[in-house]
């Protein structure tokens, strides 16, 4: 009649695993996240995204909560082709609206997992509903290389 929970939890084996199970999002020190209204035009968001060179812009309320994500994605399989001019299209029209999210707090593993069951390459990090940062797969990838070299 023992506690049996220890032995559902599946024990790292290396640094790289552990690092994943107790690290929090925190430590990979997400980016800043690139933001447009979700009054923007696509025209307005395309702009964002070229010059920040980033994959995904997060789509903000008036209150700055987040209400979606618009990424590359949604413009290959949304816009292209379309003969309307990008100015009169509404991001909030072609976002992923209420995407799944991540806190500072949140473990990598819970993160990564996320990613990998959605098929997400970009995860809002939010506190309280307001974006705080933009997690990618190359930034958990980067950080699990760098723990091989040392």
């Amino acid at each position: 009649m023992g506690d049996l929970t220890a032995l559902d939890r599946p024990a790292p084996q290396d640094r790289i695993e552990r690092s994943l199970m107790n690290d929090s999002v925190s430590i990979l020190k997400p980016n800043a996240p690139a933001i447009v209204q979700q009054t923007a035009n696509v025209a307005e968001a395309l702009s964002v995204l070229l010059g920040r060179d980033v994959g995904a812009v997060l789509v903000v309320g008036e209150s700055g909560q987040l209400v979606g994500i618009f990424s590359e994605r949604d413009l290959l399989r949304k816009i292209a082709g379309l003969d309307t001019p990008l100015e009169s299209l509404l991001v909030q029209h072609f976002m992923t609206p209420q995407p799944e999210t991540v806190g500072l707090r949140d473990k990598l593993a819970f993160a990564l997992h996320k990613m990998d069951v959605g098929g997400y390459r970009h995860l809002p990090v939010v506190e309280d509903g307001i974006p705080v940062g933009m997690l990618s797969v190359r930034d958990i990838i980067r950080h699990m290389t760098s723990m091989c070299s040392s």
